[in-house]
């Protein structure tokens, strides 16, 4: 899979300390998957939410972190859209945060 951006995985590195460590290993297991679909995620990610076709959620950290994710499966990419706290997240609605840019 081709994850879109880096950069913005680099920020919340930045902003997230602790996190940087687990987020970097997420993205190198997201770098080489090859998911056709939500199933096929799963089995590699049980604690994944799918939130619907394409918006899924990543236990970060052991839980502590939250990662949502936009997948296109069909053309293999992933968009971060939002990283943070999972206390942050349970105040945040997970299906309609888009992503925004902060630089």
């Amino acid at each position: 899979m081709r994850v879109i951006a880096v950069k913005t995985l680099k920020d919340y590195a930045a902003e997230f300390h602790q996190a940087e460590h687990a987020l970097f290993s997420w993205y190198e297991e997201a770098i080489t998957a090859e998911w056709n679909n939500p199933n096929e995620l799963k089995e590699q990610y049980r604690n994944a939410s799918i939130l619907n076709n394409k918006r899924v959620v990543f236990n970060i950290h052991g839980n502590s972190y939250r990662l949502i994710v936009d997948i296109e499966y069909r053309l293999k990419i992933v968009f971060v859209v939002w990283f943070g706290t999972h206390k942050q997240y349970d105040n945040i609605d997970a299906k309609i945060i888009s992503y925004v840019k902060t630089h």
